[in-house]
């Protein structure tokens, strides 16, 4: 039987990736190389070739893990709309009064991996993306390697915070892979 912790748990997955994969977007949409487009005063200080190409890969790598854990979670809920339960009823869990030969089971072992499947990959896409911004800051302010204060102001919040948030929420999804 599916609870509404799994049915919350999948919307929210959907609702986290959907902000997220919009940043992704516009994180692309920027171009990082242009020099009219930082705040760096020493030339030794400017972030180089590579540090371009990982903030590049890292939001492709984010939105990627972003939209598989999205299609995951939709075909679950999509999976849990179209299955009978046990206590199945064609005027409560039916209202299209549907025959039952078009319904389908929920394997719910299956349910419970492709949700865990779903939440590793939005926490990964959430790490892409710290990473992704943290080389972002390293464009806009300076290399970490430089030892700017406004660089390393930016970064440590971002790595504390998010892996924090990353923590509870996957502790949440893990909470609803139980159940």
């Amino acid at each position: 039987m599916v609870t509404s912790i799994q049915i919350t748990a999948l919307d929210g997955i959907v609702n986290v990736n959907s902000l997220f994969t919009f940043a992704v977007f516009v994180g692309l949409a920027w171009n990082p190389t242009s020099p009219s487009d930082t705040l760096i005063s020493e030339p030794a200080c400017t972030a180089g070739r590579s540090v371009g190409e990982d903030l590049i890969s890292f939001h492709v790598y984010s939105f990627s893990c972003f939209l598989f854990s999205s299609l995951v979670a939709l075909a679950l809920k999509q999976a849990i709309r179209i299955s009978r339960t046990p206590g199945y009823s064609i005027t409560q869990n039916n209202p299209l009064h549907l025959p039952a030969e078009f319904l389908g089971q929920v394997n719910k072992n299956l349910l419970r991996i492709g949700m865990l499947i779903s939440g590793i990959g939005s926490a990964l896409g959430c790490v892409f993306l710290m990473l992704a911004l943290v080389n972002v800051v390293q464009v806009k302010l300076g290399t970490l390697g430089c030892g700017s204060y406004h660089s390393y102001a930016a970064v440590v919040p971002l790595v504390i915070f998010v892996p924090v948030a990353i923590l509870i929420y996957t502790s949440l999804i893990v909470y609803a892979f139980t159940r």
